[in-house]
């Protein structure tokens, strides 16, 4: 015990005597998950709108009268052709086009139908597909208010049954996407903090040439590895709790769930991420092949997690993939622990899956270990 206490308290001194190291190791993400919670959204705003008006009547305006009055969308200009408008879009001065055709109110009062032309900059086809929704709701709306004054003023003096659905929202009632988004940040940071930090360690050692002194001495593995590995662990859940300390004071994240079982769970996954960055340094000989192996296997852990894109939407040989990655699992728990305040019993598939891979990785990383005596 006394020789790992020494190693620890070895290990604290360096972190903290090199001040190079403290503005990357607390400063650094603490602004990356403030700036990243706030760039990083789903809603898209100032929508580029145009409009070709070939109708103008009072529903056509109207009509227009919607896009203006929404949040999503500023409405720039009116153009006279199909020509003008076309080159708008290839300029990038409108985003979407909306044509309305000529007679489109003397056909939707005649017949009960009328078609609009919605032209869309679809080379972001996501951003495209959440425009399309935006339109396609305006445009509804607008429908169900234009059949009602029909039928006010029809002959028949019918009136359309109102069928009113009010939705409940829960864990989200405002729906602000930094409530989902936070989490996950938070989750991203202190991954990346602790995986990088760790596998850059034992590197250092065999770059300054202290390895080779500490293998023959009779310091054993299991005492060297808990020795180094330790100050990050404490490291990762002290950048945790400064992580949720902004998510609660600054984003106003509601922390529902039990605080101890997220640390406990938070403390069984760095124990995968720091085997995972000792796995690494085993078999580099330079902190900068560590920094670019561990950045690798970072981006494909960070895009198959579900932190920015749905698990669900991915192929079924993606999905089977996320069953090895870490981080969808501490993703799924810190929002469910944070967010739906769930309970041990809830995230224990999460958490034997973590365990398990922690025992793993950490094996891997005793094992590949070389020690001579």
């Amino acid at each position: 015990m006394k020789t790992i206490a020494f190693i620890i308290q070895k290990e604290f001194k360096q972190i903290f005597r090199n001040k190079g190291m403290l503005p990357i190791i607390f400063i650094m993400p603490l602004l990356q998950l403030i700036i990243l919670s706030n760039a990083a959204t789903f809603e898209i705003k100032n929508i580029k709108f145009a409009y070709i008006d070939q109708d103008r009547t009072s529903a056509s305006r109207a009509l227009i009268e919607k896009f203006e009055a929404s949040s999503y969308f500023n409405v720039l200009a009116e153009y006279p052709s199909e020509e003008q408008s076309d080159q708008a879009l290839l300029k990038g001065q409108a985003d979407i086009i909306l044509e309305i055709p000529r007679y489109f109110e003397r056909d939707f009062l005649k017949d009960e139908k009328g078609t609009l032309g919605v032209t869309i900059n679809a080379i972001d086809g996501a951003a495209a597909g959440v425009e399309n929704v935006y339109v396609t709701q305006i445009i509804r709306n607008f429908n169900k208010n234009l059949q009602m004054e029909a039928m006010r003023f029809s002959e028949t003096g019918l009136q359309p049954i109102n069928i009113n659905s009010i939705p409940l929202f829960w864990y989200n009632e405002t729906l602000n996407y930094k409530t989902y988004m936070v989490p996950g940040i938070l989750v991203l940071l202190v991954t990346m903090i602790t995986l990088f930090l760790s596998g850059m360690n034992i590197v250092r050692e065999k770059e300054i040439g202290t390895l080779e002194q500490i293998n023959v001495t009779p310091i054993r593995k299991s005492q060297f590895i808990i020795g180094k590995l330790f100050p990050f662990w404490v490291l990762g859940l002290t950048l945790l709790t400064i992580g949720l300390l902004i998510a609660k004071l600054i984003f106003n994240v509601p922390i529902i769930g039990s605080l101890p079982l997220m640390y406990f769970y938070t403390g069984i996954y760095l124990l995968v991420i720091l085997g995972i960055g000792l796995f690494i340094s085993n078999f580099t000989e330079t902190q900068q092949q560590a920094m670019f192996i561990a950045w690798f296997f970072m981006v494909i852990f960070i895009l198959m997690s579900g932190l920015f894109t749905p698990i669900e939407s991915m192929p079924k040989w993606a999905q089977a993939i996320t069953e090895f990655n870490p981080i969808k699992y501490f993703v799924e728990v810190m929002r469910m622990v944070m967010l739906k305040g769930s309970d041990f019993m809830d995230i224990l598939p999460q958490l034997t899956k973590t365990l398990l891979y922690a025992l793993i990785m950490n094996g891997l990383a005793v094992w590949s270990y070389k020690k001579s005596n």
